[in-house]
């Protein structure tokens, strides 16, 4: 194969860049279960305010504002930031999410985040992969996020923010791939058009569609190599893992 070039290289982030672990998250007792979630350390902090507010009732509010927030999402791919979630899962719980300070919100967002921080990591050929494109493409990131600054904080506690020339999170944007938007801001961002830029990314219905949505070409980042739905248009390239990329690029893969 051919040695293939971009001017940029643009990646997501969760599940691609970086890897979510959800074993790092904290473990709490609910009803007799053992679960991986951050409601232990967030339920303290809305209780000082509403201490009618159990632990149960919190996770189980907190999950389905989640749920609610991503079926939103699917309508039409607007996001719905974190903070209106919040306000999702006051009204779940029962609460006037008017009413409930802000400085109340602040605070669970902090703390929330700051695990969902922490339970992400970027794997050492990762990094040896950021190394070897440093000074042969200029780097972005693009990623479905619902609060901007756990993005940034991210990429900063890897030692890579500097890295990357532009890094667009649809929280900042208001909209999600695989909506063209989010795409258009990061061109923007670094002067460069569609046909300039390789896109990878982890999710057919939004990475690859997004991408050759706005004429990108796209890598697809399939560890577990499954197959690639049916009616959509297929990935420039196909990755086993991201440390692949080299060889693309060099024409070996």
């Amino acid at each position: 194969m051919r040695r293939v070039r971009y001017e940029a290289i643009l990646f997501d982030l969760f599940d691609t860049l970086v890897l979510f672990d959800r074993d790092r998250l904290p473990l709490v007792q609910l009803d007799g279960r053992a679960v991986r979630t951050t409601a232990g350390h967030l339920h303290p902090l809305l209780a000082e305010r509403y201490p009618e507010t159990t632990l149960d009732a919190f996770h189980d509010a907190l999950v389905w504002s989640y749920q609610e927030a991503e079926r939103r999402r699917a309508r039409d791919h607007r996001e719905i930031p974190a903070g209106e979630r919040f306000r999702l899962c006051y009204g779940r719980l029962g609460l006037d999410p008017g009413a409930v300070p802000e400085e109340v919100t602040g605070r669970l967002l902090a703390a929330h985040m700051l695990h969902l921080a922490r339970a992400a990591e970027c794997p050492a050929d990762h990094l040896a992969l950021l190394d070897w494109l440093r000074g042969r493409a200029r780097l972005g990131v693009v990623s479905n996020f619902d609060y901007a600054p756990t993005a940034h904080r991210v990429l900063e506690r890897a030692g890579i923010r500097g890295r990357f020339e532009a890094v667009v999170v649809s929280e900042e944007v208001g909209w999600r791939k695989p909506r063209p938007e989010i795409f258009e801001v990061a061109f923007r961002r670094l002067g460069l058009g569609a046909r300039a830029a390789l896109f990878i990314g982890d999710r057919p219905e939004i990475d690859v569609l997004g991408a050759h949505g706005v004429g990108m070409d796209v890598a697809w980042l399939n560890p577990g190599r499954e197959p690639f739905p049916e009616g959509l248009r297929p990935p420039t390239y196909e990755l086993g893992r991201l440390a692949d990329l080299r060889g693309v690029l060099e024409g070996k893969g």
